[in-house]
């Protein structure tokens, strides 16, 4: 395991597939030069009041849906920040690709995911070109628990 305790948001790990879908292992690599990110869950709940309950609602979580927002620098030449630039105009399945999380805990989650991206450079004139796009889930992602030592 890679340890207990609190750890710096840093020490997580995003990987992107710079082939789209077809992406294989040796084509996940690193965005460089990210600054934030915020993962959110999206969950749909069916609700319904049952006689039986004497007027107080059932629930039940029928969907989810998982996205992550992310913000940087724009690295010109970086592999996963140059893929990830060029989806400026991409629509359909040229906007998909897979993606890869590692936690510090060691835990990992993966999942196709369609790209969103929203800001592919710009800024102030002294500043530098920024880089922000958002990661959605398309289907259900794998998640793998950390490893346990013994």
């Amino acid at each position: 395991m890679a340890g207990t305790g609190v750890f710096p948001v840093h020490n997580n790990i995003f990987k992107i597939g710079i082939n789209g879908r077809g992406s294989d292992a040796e084509d996940m690599v690193a965005i460089k030069d990210l600054e934030n990110f915020a993962p959110a869950i999206d969950g749909n709940t069916e609700e319904w009041y049952a006689m039986d309950q004497a007027g107080w609602a059932r629930r039940a979580v029928t969907g989810k849906s998982l996205s992550f927002s992310f913000s940087g620098k724009r690295n010109y030449g970086d592999p996963g920040n140059d893929y990830v630039a060029g989806l400026m105009l991409a629509t359909g399945q040229d906007a998909e690709s897979k993606f890869e999380w590692t936690l510090p805990s060691g835990a990992k989650l993966t999942m196709n995911c369609v790209i969103n991206l929203t800001t592919p450079g710009g800024g102030d004139s002294t500043g530098i070109d920024g880089l922000e796009f958002e990661l959605l889930s398309d289907g259900k992602p794998t998640f793998t628990p950390a490893p346990v030592s013994p």
